[in-house]
């Protein structure tokens, strides 16, 4: 019970936003009692936090899939870029926001778990991006894979990207375009090229 609770909260949270489900909705979706839920998760707070946990353990489960393909690390950005705007509804109802706004404390413990994610999955991209010369061999690094973390959670800021003028998933590709010319060869700029181009179509 404790799975479904999750996965339906999951799908709810990201559909509605995480202030605007209550724990009566959710237990009406479900069609158990609201003492059911208190029995695996004590206040709204702790399903949140743990419902937060589920989408991101989903995520790095999708992500590793991806890896494991071992595809050209340009091609690799964008699958997973794909993936996780699928993933996540292209959050048009802000849930990071609501999450940062109204559940500081979960947000705070995610975001942790989110870059130690983020910064070895982008380490093992950049490094067999330079080896086969997608890009460049004088990038540092470690610099690199943090500051596309802040970009990633600064696009995600609904102060300065309102939803209502802003498609998230089209923020994204953005991002992941200016993160890719600012790191590549010119060799690695022909297989952005190609996928822009095939992506557009």
């Amino acid at each position: 019970m404790r799975d479904k609770i999750l996965s339906t909260a999951a799908d709810m949270f990201l559909t509605y936003g995480f202030k605007s489900v209550t724990m009566d909705d959710i237990a009406e979706t479900l069609g158990i009692s609201k003492k059911t839920i208190y029995t695996h998760f004590s206040t709204k707070n702790k399903l949140v936090a743990a419902t937060g946990f589920h989408v991101l353990d989903n995520i790095s489960c999708g992500i590793d899939s991806i890896r494991e393909k071992k595809q050209n690390p340009i091609k690799e950005n964008y699958d997973i870029k794909h993936f996780v705007v699928q993933h996540l509804k292209g959050e048009k109802t802000s849930p990071h926001y609501q999450l940062q706004k109204y559940y500081p404390k979960a947000y705070e413990s995610l975001k942790g778990k989110q870059f130690e994610l983020l910064q070895n999955c982008m380490i093992d991209n950049l490094n067999r991006g330079i080896e086969d010369g997608y890009y460049r061999k004088d990038i540092p690094l470690d610099f690199i894979s943090r500051i596309h973390f802040v970009g990633m959670m600064g696009i995600k800021d609904t102060d300065l990207f309102p939803i209502e003028e802003y498609d998230h998933p089209r923020l994204m590709e953005y991002f992941l375009e200016y993160h890719l010319r600012a790191i590549c060869t010119t060799k690695g700029i022909k297989i952005l090229e190609e996928l822009i181009t095939s992506h557009e179509k």
